[in-house]
């Protein structure tokens, strides 16, 4: 693994021990930083389960101002700081070592552009952490996006009230869910012909599903 392009580019990143993590693959993370282009610049980004890091230190690298990572694992909030120091970015980031869903439910801090969800495999992580999201307006800024990474065979409907998916794009094993809120939605649809710059491209006829041949 990698960082792709950036400040850091070309940096490689530690794995943790074990087969606890499931880090994203480099063309998926490549995909998903080309769908936000320059959204991410400037931006407050919470890397929830964090693992290796590489989603977060790519968005540090491509400009991001801040990143939160948080995970429960020693030995991943140990290669997340290792990564840091790597890249140069441990002055842009906190690494808390703390259950994502009590990190969820006490933080009161300044709201998130990009919250990016890569729990466990087929552990149903992925939804209670998105209901508890959708449930606190206060986590995400205005125009904000959640994505959440999972293995496709884990899909499975959810009810959510603010929160709504507006994209999904899949490259092999990795499934990318996106979501933002009614209202932002809402605005954007108002803009037609328009560019979102205020965010990632949250344009309804954009739902693509992209197969990676087995």
């Amino acid at each position: 693994m990698r960082v792709i392009t950036g400040k850091a580019k070309g940096r490689k990143l530690m794995m943790v021990p074990g087969g606890g993590t499931r880090p994203i693959t480099d063309r998926a993370k490549e995909a998903l930083f080309s769908i936000m282009g320059n959204w991410i610049e400037e931006t407050r980004v919470l890397d929830l389960f964090g693992g290796t890091g590489g989603v977060g230190i790519e968005s540090l690298s491509r400009g991001a101002a801040w990143v939160d990572f948080v995970d429960l694992s020693h030995q991943a909030v140990e290669t997340i700081r290792a990564n840091l120091r790597h890249c140069g970015f441990e002055r842009q980031a906190s690494v808390t070592r703390l259950d994502s869903f009590a990190y969820l439910q006490r933080y009161h801090g300044v709201p998130y552009d990009l919250i990016y969800v890569a729990p466990p495999q087929y552990q149903g992580m992925w939804l209670k952490a998105l209901t508890l999201i959708d449930g606190k307006p206060e986590l995400l800024a205005q125009n904000g996006s959640v994505i959440v990474q999972i293995h496709p065979r884990e899909e499975t409907p959810v009810t959510l009230t603010r929160l709504v998916e507006y994209d999904r794009r899949r490259y092999g094993s990795v499934l990318l869910l996106f979501y933002a809120t009614a209202e932002d939605l809402a605005e954007m649809d108002d803009d037609v012909g328009d560019e979102a710059e205020d965010g990632i491209d949250f344009a309804a006829d954009d739902l693509v599903e992209e197969e990676n041949a087995a």
